[in-house]
């Protein structure tokens, strides 16, 4: 899912700019509802708070790339720690008093030097939140970021792949699998599976950011599995295996149309494939 920016909804921009309003009102001799509403939304709130992780990243340059992308990770792990809901809240009721004293396209149109730095951090922040992930908006905004606060030139596959090499970290299942499983695999770590199971895989790699298309084919890759264990289940000699295979196969079931795949719902996957491997070996491979 791709995140749009929003500059009704990033704090660092509405900030700014209230902040050059003021500045434009005292100019002409008005005195500024702007700086009440700095005063009222920007004091001891979670919009405070979340305005001082914009300005971390505004009032930081010419950082090496290391100390950047540890800014960046700081000021992503801090925002996960303010209130969400009241967050919301605020910011509905700070463009709501915007409005009643500007007019908001007016209010909008003024250019801001670090609008597309704090664009980034904004989606970046937003991504960090999503349970979808598109790793091509994470590479590109956290490159973007990087390039605002690097003293040096940056190689932006080089941000990819260390886009990539980060999720590996990260507390979110579908995420932690498919990239831990996509860079060790190349190590080889995973290279005695069965062809079967490194399809899956490939799968699920490619699909991580579209839950849909992975839900579709892990309920193909079920009813196919179903099918060869019930096919083998007729060639089966050995009683307790049958037995314990009549236990099995109930319990091999697609999931719901609206639930998400989990890391437990593809090991389930990859072991399935395994016993059918592995039946095969034992019985033949029955047409």
């Amino acid at each position: 899912m791709k995140i749009k920016h929003s500059k009704f909804k990033n704090t660092g921009i509405l900030f700014e700019l209230l902040v050059r309003q003021v500045t434009a009102d005292t100019l002409n001799n008005i005195q500024s509802p702007a700086l009440n509403i700095i005063k009222k939304y920007f004091i001891k709130s979670e919009l405070g708070k979340e305005l001082k992780l914009y300005e971390s990243l505004t009032k930081s340059q010419k950082l090496s790339e290391t100390k950047s992308n540890i800014l960046i990770q700081t000021i992503l792990e801090s925002s996960k720690k303010l209130n969400k809901t009241s967050l919301r809240k605020q910011k509905y009721n700070l463009i709501n008093e915007i409005q009643k004293h500007y007019n908001l396209d007016e209010f909008f149109k003024t250019k801001l030097p670090n609008y597309k730095a704090q664009a980034a951090l904004f989606t970046l922040i937003e991504l960090d939140h999503s349970e979808n992930i598109n790793i091509n908006q994470v590479s590109s905004n956290r490159y973007a970021l990087l390039e605002y606060l690097s003293s040096a030139p940056l190689n932006e596959p080089k941000v990819r792949e260390d886009v990539i090499e980060e999720f590996k970290s990260y507390d979110k299942d579908l995420r932690i699998l498919t990239y831990k499983i996509l860079l060790e695999k190349f190590n080889g770590k995973y290279s005695n599976l069965y062809e079967s199971q490194k399809q899956i895989l490939k799968e699920f790699i490619t699909s991580v950011d579209s839950t849909p298309k992975l839900r579709t084919f892990y309920n193909a890759k079920i009813q196919e599995i179903k099918t060869e264990l019930t096919n083998l289940n007729e060639h089966i000699t050995d009683k307790t295996v049958q037995i314990k295979l009549n236990e099995v196969l109930p319990l091999i079931v697609e999931i719901n149309k609206t639930a998400p795949i989990k890391n437990d719902n593809i090991i389930d996957l990859l072991q399935y494939c395994e016993l059918v491997e592995e039946l095969k070996k034992v019985n033949g491979n029955p047409k």
